[in-house]
């Protein structure tokens, strides 16, 4: 009765039952996977927010595929403070990312058709690929002091049927930004196999130092056509606005085409309400007093973390440059899913284990520097004592 597509294990993994069964007897956790920002102590302009969705303009309907004018002007006005100039055309509003990558999938990509994405990262492409009826094919990130991409590897595994390669930048939950080199070598391949660029942008503003070396934003890209998304979820700090948008550019024969073809693609849904749009621009200020909230917390618990583990812990944590995750690196006596087992039903502890973003050896634990100070420290705590003691 259902399709294929759809057959997904739905039995809960191991750790999974344990947090459930943990919250069904009312056992405080601590969270340190929180990534919700509204969730984590900022303060937000409450009475801005709630004026914005007020507009009277959203009463009468005059729908646009790429969205109302405004909302992709403010768009436009965001990247111009990077220094790169759009058009208007070229962005389209979405209700999310994960519509945008459905966009450009079905824009790009026959049945069976793949997309070369990110190993380690975030689980959510297998889910998007494959209610595209797209294949994913994976590419190392390799770590050597820092992360980088295995372009390598990248190469041979550039199929016939390859439509694309995906970028994460910041990569989440590596943090690791691309750099202009390797961007050089991704254009190589795009120009020489034919394939689109999609860069996954919504960590971007989130960086933890400074480097020439890293690609400022891939909306200025032309080289090859290219697909550049974000949104308010992590830029504002409001994911439950669900508003999201694509960037297009490219050489001029294929971006004139991709946008023709997008246009259509966006009539068919026309899915961002109005009053969302035309709050958009307001909404998008409010990136100036929450993303300095945030680096701070960001800055704040890392600098613990790294207070914690210079006094000669079993546990080290990865370089990260970007994004508001890490990357805990433990003894391999256990598996990651039984390190976070463990800190789960023994110390009310609540970690992702590596393998949930496809790492490819044991050891790995991913925890979030969004939580408050005092979450994050008795977190903290509990994972180097636990650790210590099984050591």
């Amino acid at each position: 009765m259902f399709s294929s597509r759809t057959n997904w294990q739905l039995t809960p993994n191991r750790l999974s039952r344990e947090i459930e069964e943990l919250r069904c007897k009312g056992l405080p956790l601590l969270d340190l996977t929180e990534s919700n920002p509204t969730r984590c102590g900022f303060v937000f302009d409450k009475q801005g927010i709630l004026n914005a969705l007020a507009n009277p303009q959203a009463l009468s309907y005059t729908p646009d595929p790429r969205g109302l004018l405004p909302a992709r002007l403010a768009v436009a006005g965001y990247y111009a403070e990077r220094g790169i100039t759009l058009d208007p055309r070229q962005i389209f509003l979405t209700t999310s990312t994960s519509e945008a990558y459905s966009y450009v999938f079905r824009l790009l990509a026959d049945t069976g058709d793949s997309i070369l994405v990110p190993q380690p990262s975030y689980p959510l492409f297998d889910f998007l690929a494959g209610l595209n009826d797209v294949r994913v094919v994976p590419y190392p990130l390799i770590y050597d002091q820092g992360w980088q991409i295995d372009l390598a590897t990248l190469e041979k595994r550039l199929e016939a049927r390859a439509r694309a390669i995906l970028v994460v930048h910041p990569n989440n939950p590596t943090g690791s930004f691309v750099r202009r080199r390797e961007l050089a070598e991704l254009l190589t391949f795009g120009k020489r196999k034919n394939m689109a660029l999609v860069a996954d942008e919504v960590f971007a503003d989130y960086s933890l130092m400074a480097s020439p070396q890293r690609v400022v934003t891939h909306a200025a890209v032309t080289e090859v056509l290219t697909f550049t998304l974000s949104g308010l979820s992590k830029i504002s700090a409001l994911p439950q606005m669900k508003l999201a948008w694509l960037v297009v550019n490219g050489p001029p024969h294929l971006l004139r085409n991709s946008l023709e073809r997008l246009e259509i693609i966006a009539d068919t849904y026309l899915s961002v309400s109005a009053p969302l749009a035309l709050a958009l621009p307001a909404l998008l200020e409010t990136r100036r007093t929450l993303q300095p909230q945030i680096r701070e917390r960001v800055a704040s618990n890392l600098q613990f973390l790294d207070a914690r583990l210079a006094l000669s812990q079993p546990v080290s944590r990865l370089e990260v440059e970007g994004g508001w995750y890490t990357v805990l690196r433990l003894p391999s006596i256990h598996t990651d899913e039984e390190w976070a087992i463990e800190l789960a039903g023994k110390d009310s502890v609540v970690v992702h284990p590596g393998h949930f973003f496809d790492f490819g050896a044991e050891g790995h634990l991913v925890i979030s520097l969004l939580p408050t100070q005092e979450v994050f420290e008795e977190g903290l705590a509990r994972i180097l004592t636990r650790v210590a003691s099984s050591a």
